[in-house]
């Protein structure tokens, strides 16, 4: 395959939307129709169809173990998927112009690929599919991410609490269909740390064999030379792109996000009673 896909894996909250955003910038197409975290709705229906067949979700997504080591129903994924990708469905990412000059996005003559966090799990079917994709990993400090996800449901809760409020009486006639959170493992610091670990074990295992088709960033180097990282990348998905550009692009980046854990003293407490957990991903304060 002339460009193979570049797949962007990590978990949520680390700053994989801000990285396909600025890739984007550069030059890689990432679809036509993507959501409010710029993830292409084409991939990421594929994703959550993968999912549903393990009975899981983004928030307790080992299941997809018991999927990946079924050789039948792995193969058969894969052809579905193979199939798919080539149908009218693919007008979403492809857009019209797209598809029917180019009927799949293995045929684009120019770099393309999708982020969602869930090719974190999901990736060695995308492999199967794509033998010489190139993978962007992309890590943050795992206090950050909990206390991001927590700070998000909290809010989701309180919205959902004066919602529920409202419609109450209603319930008597048609009951509620919809739960009070997202996900109720990410209302705690606890639930969010552990599935963060859990993102960044299942992200070394499966970059194990891919050697120089991958390449991981860690969030907050990153932030600390924009520039210089940006460059990387998009010499790795083969971006012809100018460094006046990326550093453009690169000055517009917010590195006051980098360990904002450390301007709290009940974040920081919790940091010091996962420290080993830390260490373990990297991370050794």
């Amino acid at each position: 395959m002339e460009n193979p896909p570049v797949i962007i894996i990590g978990m949520h909250r680390s700053g994989t939307s801000m990285v396909i955003k600025m890739l984007e910038k550069l030059g890689l197409f990432v679809g036509k129709q993507k959501d409010l975290n710029h993830e292409a709705l084409f991939f990421q229906k594929i994703n959550d169809w993968i999912m549903h067949q393990c009975g899981t979700r983004w928030d307790n997504p080992t299941l997809i173990r018991y999927l990946l080591n079924n050789d039948d129903i792995r193969k058969l994924s894969k052809d579905y998927i193979s199939f798919i990708i080539k149908t009218p469905h693919a007008i979403s990412y492809l857009g019209l112009k797209g598809y029917i000059r180019y009927r799949t996005p293995a045929n684009l003559p120019i770099p393309w690929g999708w982020k969602d966090p869930r090719n974190t799990f999901t990736l060695p079917i995308w492999i199967d599919l794509f033998p010489d994709s190139k993978v962007i990993h992309i890590y943050r400090h795992g206090v950050d991410v909990a206390n991001s996800l927590k700070v998000r449901q909290d809010k989701v809760l309180q919205e959902e609490k004066a919602i529920y409020n409202k419609r109450k009486p209603f319930y008597f006639l048609l009951p509620k269909r919809s739960g009070f959170t997202d996900t109720v493992r990410c209302t705690s610091m606890e639930g969010g740390f552990s599935l963060w670990e859990e993102y960044m074990q299942e992200a070394k295992k499966n970059l194990n064999n891919l050697q120089n088709r991958a390449i991981e960033i860690k969030y907050e180097d990153f932030l600390d030379q924009p520039e210089g990282n940006l460059k990387t990348l998009a010499q790795f998905c083969n971006l012809n792109a100018d460094e006046s550009r990326i550093s453009e692009i690169a000055h517009q980046i917010n590195r006051e996000r980098a360990y904002a854990y450390r301007a709290s003293k009940k974040l920081k407490t919790f940091a010091d009673s996962v420290i080993s957990r830390l260490s373990e991903n990297g991370y050794y304060e």
